[in-house]
């Protein structure tokens, strides 16, 4: 019999809370005013970063090594260690050599020649 009561009781306050909710579906009103709506209509295309061409590891003739990755924008960085901090390089009107911030590299090739902070000017290879 107390099984019945528990029962019964159980299934009224889930009927109670069900009929507290409406029949029809949640309508949502989005905000018509987008203040900025005009300002990106009239934005200009923005470009995609550049792709890597070429990443590659050059062993040098002192037995250094150098991790370049090569732009399809004509640039390059160069690190001293794999998981190292980048250096930015630029091709000057797109024709090598790469050169910026105390560092070169002669070109995008499998044999170059790296100038570095401590390597003047060694030949490398992949």
């Amino acid at each position: 019999m107390q099984k019945t009561r528990f029962l019964a009781a159980a299934v009224t306050a889930a009927l109670s809370a069900l009929t507290a909710c409406s029949g029809g579906p949640e309508v949502i009103q989005a905000n018509q005013f987008d203040a900025q709506a005009e300002a990106l209509k009239n934005a200009a295309p923005v470009a995609p970063p550049p792709m890597i061409q070429a990443s590659r590891a050059y062993r040098c003739s002192d037995n250094s090594l150098f991790y370049v990755d090569f732009y399809s924008n004509n640039t390059a960085t160069i690190r001293t260690t794999q998981d190292g901090m980048p250096n930015m390089l630029a091709a000057t009107d797109g024709n090598p050599p790469y050169a910026g911030e105390g560092f070169s590299v002669s070109a995008n090739a499998n044999n170059v020649r790296i100038s570095a902070p401590g390597h003047n000017n060694v030949s490398c290879h992949i």
